[in-house]
């Protein structure tokens, strides 16, 4: 479970950085940040492509970095668009949360300055393969960031979950759902559900049940070298497997849901004065103490 190694971004002689401009066209606030911030960004980078509408084929796109505005929503639709060929992200946020976009607007411009300069790191997360194996075949398939979920869906009764890890039988669950989680994905559904914390560069898997029909069945954290497929034998009519959070598939009897380590990484740049610990603190609200009333 040894985090990933950090790695920096070096280019040769005065070769200007490409960028390319992502995020949440659906929301106006946005593309107005978009059009703001361009002129700041064409002072560091030249801009190769904007899409704030998912509509570009970014699998073999030729540029350097991403800049990804939104939140964390954004980073993960960003993620899917890239697919196999993963920029590193330079995550700005305008959400309201962002465990993973911790550059605001006012640093974007020094932080742009630095990673071309190579003072800054990249650092590579887990991702993992999805794959729905029907009658011995890939029935569906898609690559991941946060977590696939076993999800029993309409009428909503408790369903039976097979876990194995390396196709050896680790237990059964009876619960209303599963959840095979990366530390990324660590503080999305998965810590919704009860799971733990894992530190977004270790290379390990979270398995977690939902509302599980027993005091004993309890988050299991394991290495990410391992295969992990889950089996419904009797399914609901609307029992589906979710990719982060999109429906990749429902599920019949016999088949199987594999989660495994993917090749391609998730690259986040690392921008100064942005600890683990502190976004941890700071975006969950975690005070140290319990808060007071003055009359207390």
């Amino acid at each position: 479970m040894k985090p990933t190694p950090a790695q920096s971004v070096h280019f040769a002689g005065d070769r200007r950085m490409r960028v390319v401009m992502l995020g949440a066209g659906q929301r106006p606030h946005v593309v107005a940040e978009a059009e703001r911030l361009r002129p700041q960004i064409e002072q560091h980078a030249e801009v190769v492509a904007c899409d704030f509408h998912s509509a570009l084929d970014l699998s073999d796109f030729k540029a350097d970095a991403a800049i990804v505005l939104g939140g964390d929503g954004s980073i993960l639709h960003a993620v899917h668009q890239m697919g196999d060929y993963q920029l590193p992200i330079i995550a700005v946020n305008l959400g309201r949360l962002g465990f993973l976009a911790d550059v605001s607007p006012a640093e974007l411009p020094q932080v742009l300055d630095d990673f071309r300069a190579g003072r800054l790191t990249v650092i590579e997360h887990l991702m993992f393969d999805c794959c729905v194996m029907r009658d011995g075949e890939v029935y569906a398939r898609q690559l991941g960031l946060n977590e696939t979920t076993v999800h029993v869906g309409p009428p909503f009764l408790q369903m039976v979950v097979d876990l194995y890890v390396d196709s050896e039988l680790v237990t059964t669950y009876s619960c209303d759902g599963l959840i095979v989680s990366t530390p990324v994905g660590s503080t999305a559904h998965s810590l919704s559900a009860g799971g733990p914390i894992l530190r977004k560069d270790l290379q390990a898997f979270v398995i977690m049940p939902i509302s599980p029909h027993t005091l004993t069945n309890r988050p299991v954290i394991d290495s990410a070298a391992r295969v992990y497929e889950m089996a419904v034998a009797r399914p609901n009519p609307e029992t589906s497997v979710v990719v982060d959070g999109q429906v990749l598939c429902k599920l019949l009897p016999g088949d199987r849901v594999r989660v495994a380590r993917a090749t391609p990484r998730f690259k986040l740049v690392s921008a100064p004065g942005h600890s683990y610990y502190q976004t941890l603190r700071e975006k969950l609200g975690w005070s140290g103490q319990l808060k007071r009333n003055e009359g207390d």
